[in-house]
């Protein structure tokens, strides 16, 4: 099972506070001291020092200058820039509007090679077509009240999603069969996309498994939306934050899930079979 996918994030924070805690103590200046010198309340110091409070890239400056080792401040702030860029909340990133969300994801498709995607609620986003895509992404504009560029969000992510005609990548997604029956937008819109998947099921590039609902036995329970881009990276999708798991041995882990899911799946005949169902239940 994997453990928590925000335990990544919290361990890259962690390895921050200690290094900032470690320049106080061998400083030899106390807490409250470091507090007096940076111009903050001693709480903070130790909120800091505890991880539960990021370091902005100023106070890590005010850290560094107080403990005289202002040299030590730009790699301190990379390093804490790298940490929260492992726990981003979807209020930051979609503050402005979604498409900016679609486009930010181009350049790590474009130099992944073994795209491997499972998930339960969703039709992956590499698949959707466009009237599915625009009945989720309304869905989400409502649901976190930001600003509407849906048509433009669509437009990005269809363009996005050509990259699975290029050459040099192949992909391996893993749905559960419900997924076939989560209504976003109007019918036709969910026919168009069940017919879709009829298609891009039999691409070169795509393998398409679908999890039976009706499997007896599963040695894998469902996860969270998760994808794997080669074997550097997860990326897990929660309802308040995308987190970005690169311990190799969480990774590991989630490939392991993956490799269990995927061995439950049906692929071919059997896999254009429950699509057909679904689309015949449309009716």
């Amino acid at each position: 099972m994997p453990v928590s996918p925000s335990s990544s994030a919290q361990a890259a924070r962690k390895a921050v506070a200690e290094r900032l805690k470690e320049l106080r103590s061998d400083a030899g200046i106390t807490g409250p001291e470091l507090a007096s010198r940076c111009g903050w309340s001693h709480p903070k110091t130790y909120r800091i020092e505890g991880a539960r409070t990021p370091p902005s890239a100023d106070d890590i400056r005010r850290w560094c200058d107080a403990c005289n080792a202002s040299e030590q401040a730009n790699d301190i702030i990379a390093q804490s820039r790298s940490a929260e860029s492992m726990y981003m909340d979807w209020r930051r990133q979609v503050r402005t509007g979604l498409k900016q969300l679609q486009n930010s994801y181009v350049p790590l498709f474009k130099s992944t090679q073994l795209f491997r995607i499972y998930s339960p609620t969703l039709v992956p986003g590499l698949l959707q077509t466009e009237g599915y895509a625009a009945g989720l992404l309304s869905s989400i504009m409502r649901f976190r009240d930001v600003p509407d560029d849906v048509a433009e969000a669509v437009a990005a992510r269809l363009d996005r999603s050509r990259i699975i005609h290029e050459p040099g990548h192949r992909f391996v997604m893993v749905i559960e069969e419900p997924v076939l029956y989560y209504q976003l937008g109007e019918q036709e819109a969910m026919a168009a996309q069940l017919g879709y998947l009829l298609t891009a099921g039999a691409l070169p590039s795509v393998s398409l498994g679908i999890i039976p609902r009706a499997r007896r036995s599963r040695p894998m329970w469902p996860q969270e939306v998760f994808h794997v881009y080669d074997e550097n990276l997860v990326s897990v999708e929660l309802l308040a934050a995308r987190v970005q798991v690169t311990q190799p041995s969480e990774i590991a882990l989630y490939l392991k899930a993956f490799e269990q899911l995927r061995a439950m799946a049906v692929y071919g005949a059997e896999a254009r079979t429950l699509i057909v169902r679904a689309i015949d239940a449309l009716h």
